[in-house]
């Protein structure tokens, strides 16, 4: 999986903000204002939105085509050095039709985004182009009370440094605790963080090595069967990242969904297994027994899995390069990123 990395991010440098579900930036301008200001007085970048950013979410879910456009226009303006999702939703699915992957190809820059953002995700991917499954402006960005130091310290070291070796260590806490956006007065109430108990390495011996795919469950079914799922060389000698959106999946379908990833031989294909923390930690303890179950009918007993990480519906939360080597240690219960995800 050879893709083109994009340039760092330096002091100055301009970002755009879009909106390719959701139109939640332009429901909530007080907390947009927050995440941009923090964006930019934290890392001294200029912050700019694309055309229909801060439309109004009717507005947002009625034209596919222009959050398309937007996504376009975007990739192809030197001026603008990366792009950030402002929030996910659940229909970004609908931009699919309107989209020219050579734009993106021909322009390569960093993408930032979770959860439906992994449609975004795998358009990067068809295109060659590395892009980074993590926060979004208003979940990371625009933290009540400011940002957590540990998604400042992610940030910093996964744009502007470009360091080859990066180790990831778990957060000193953790939270998914509800403090009502639409409520301006909540903004500057921290959230209180849950005492983080470790990453779970579930099942696997040794060291493994592989290249990083994978994205939110939910939305990777939507995805299955269209031209834009990945090809399947993508999927050899790789380490699996899936993690589950705030609808919190029934467990069950955790493992009908492992089930279709086995018929498919990605499974087998894959080295390791790395599962982000559910929202709220629901249902932690019945997916890690989902995925045991299937790796188990499968005959795949000594294949890694670690679950309960910090990313995905999560805060704070590590980014998670496309296409970047990786490296699991389950002796010393360490994870690695063996490259840089820019250059």
């Amino acid at each position: 999986m050879n893709l083109i990395r994009p340039f760092r991010l330096s002091a100055g440098d301009k970002v755009a903000t879009i909106s390719l579900s959701w139109g939640g930036a332009g429901e909530l301008p007080h907390r947009y204002r927050k995440g941009k200001e923090q964006l930019e007085q934290q890392f001294g970048l200029t912050v700019t939105e694309t055309k229909n950013a801060l439309r109004p979410a009717q507005w947002i879910y009625e034209n596919p085509q222009a959050r398309a456009e937007d996504l376009m226009e975007a990739f192809a303006d030197n001026s603008i050095k990366a792009i950030i999702s402002n929030i996910g939703g659940d229909d970004s699915i609908r931009i699919l039709k309107y989209i020219d992957i050579d734009v993106i190809r021909n322009n390569p820059k960093i993408f930032l985004g979770f959860s439906d953002s992994t449609t975004t995700h795998l358009l990067c991917l068809k295109a060659g182009l590395t892009s980074f499954y993590g926060t979004s402006l208003l979940v990371g960005f625009a933290e009540n009370g400011g940002m957590f130091p540990y998604q400042v310290d992610d940030f910093r070291q996964t744009f502007f440094s470009g360091a080859p070796v990066r180790p990831i260590l778990p957060t000193g806490g953790w939270t998914s605790e509800r403090l009502e956006w639409f409520d301006p007065s909540l903004q500057d109430v921290k959230r209180k963080l849950q005492p983080h108990t470790g990453w779970k390495f579930l099942q696997g011996e040794g060291v493994v090595q592989g290249r990083l795919i994978g994205g939110c469950l939910d939305v990777l079914e939507f995805l299955k069967g269209t031209a834009w799922w990945p090809e399947d060389d993508h999927w050899n000698d790789s380490i699996l990242f899936f993690e589950t959106s705030e609808e919190m999946a029934r467990p069950e379908l955790i493992r009908y969904w492992m089930r279709n990833y086995a018929a498919l031989g990605i499974l087998r294909k894959a080295k390791a297994i790395l599962l982000g923390r559910p929202y709220d930690n629901q249902y932690a303890a019945e997916y890690e027994t989902a995925i045991l179950q299937v790796l188990r009918e499968e005959g795949l007993t000594d294949m890694l899995v670690v679950t309960q990480m910090d990313f995905g519906h999560t805060c704070p939360a590590f980014t998670l390069p496309y296409g970047v080597l990786a490296e699991v240690n389950c002796t010393e219960k360490t994870f690695t990123l063996l490259e840089s995800g820019v250059q």
